[in-house]
């Protein structure tokens, strides 16, 4: 009876699609336009936020597709009971 009432949870195939695809076209972007990038990235002043939003962003997706990977492989992060004095 147990069993019958833990909360099954889908697994999240659909955001693991689409946050890898986000991923690699984020990469390939990177990779095909260094050039314009570099260019970019390198001219200060208020620019100079560009490099760190470019790790936010990268960071977030590429975490979201891990995350979810993870998750279909049924590993998830250990819940710590709390301690009763």
């Amino acid at each position: 009876m147990a069993s019958s009432n833990q909360k099954t949870r889908k697994k999240p195939y659909g955001a693991l699609l689409v946050m890898g695809l986000l991923s690699a076209g984020l990469y390939i972007f990177l990779l095909l336009n260094q050039a314009s990038l570099n260019k970019y990235f390198a001219m200060g002043g208020v620019y100079a936020f560009l490099p760190i939003a470019t790790a936010f962003i990268f960071s977030y997706v590429h975490g979201s597709f891990t995350g979810n990977f993870w998750t279909i492989l049924g590993i998830e992060a250990s819940k710590k009971k709390k301690e009763v004095k």
